[in-house]
Formats: structure tokens, sequence, C-alpha cells
């Protein structure tokens, strides 16, 4: 089944800025439809050109995704309320795979510094129980 996809979902499909199940149709649909392949051609050429719409500057700017900041604060639970619904919204409605990205990787820094906080604290009691006095003395 061919489908028609719109120039704003062929420009998602080029800055992989859609979801993944969309990139996968679009793909496919690539791959089945030549006349497709030759639109999708057109559109990276009128953007090696220097044509430039506003809506392509807003999503290659990204100027919708919350900063790094704001997802680090999301992950932590500490955004104001509207800030925090935006976020979600973003995430989940619009599934921006930037912010999914950035987020994970939010999630493992956190999660290595928490292993790390361990290991350091081990190291530091094991380096200094020498210097404890016992209490039965």
């Amino acid at each position: 089944m061919n489908r028609k996809f719109s120039t704003s979902e062929l420009e998602g499909y080029l800055d992989e800025a859609l979801p993944a199940e969309q990139m996968t149709r679009v793909e496919e649909a690539l791959r089945a439809d030549p006349a497709l392949l030759d639109e999708l051609a057109v559109i990276n050429g009128r953007r090696d050109a220097g044509v430039h719409s506003l809506g392509d500057v807003w999503r290659r700017g990204r100027l919708s995704c919350p900063s790094r900041e704001q997802l680090g604060s999301h992950l932590l639970g500490v955004l104001p309320e509207e800030t925090a619904d935006y976020v979600t919204f973003h995430l989940e409605r619009i599934g921006c795979r930037y912010c999914a990205a950035n987020l994970t990787d939010l999630r493992s820094q956190h999660a290595e510094s928490d292993s790390s906080a361990i290991v350091r604290r081990e190291k530091y009691f094991h380096s200094s129980a020498g210097y404890l006095k016992s209490s039965g003395r």
C-alpha cells in the first residue's frame, strides 16, 4: 500500500525527527515508490540550494525541544507543573527521539553517578579503617 506523505513528513524523515514507526513507514514507501523518492530528492535539493521556510528553521533548530537542563529537572521531578506537562507532552505525544535519547543519557549518567558514589564511599571507608578507634578501648 503506497501512501502519500506530506512535505512536512518527508522533511521530518530527512531530519530523522519522526517517531520510529513513522520513519519505518516512510522508508518502506520510498523503497516501493520511485515517484516518492523523486519528491524526496526535490525537497533535499531545495534544502541544498539554501531555500528554507520558517518551519525548516524551527525544526532544524529544535526550537520546541526542552533544554537538557529542563530534561534533567524533569527527571528529578522539580519542574513547575506547566513546564513538566509540556515536557511530558513533547516526549510522549510528539515522540521527539532527540529528547528521548537525551533523557535516556541523563538517566544513565544519574545511575552511573549513584554507583560511583557507592564505590567512592567504600574506598574512603577502607582507606580510613585503620584510623578509626575501636569503641571497646
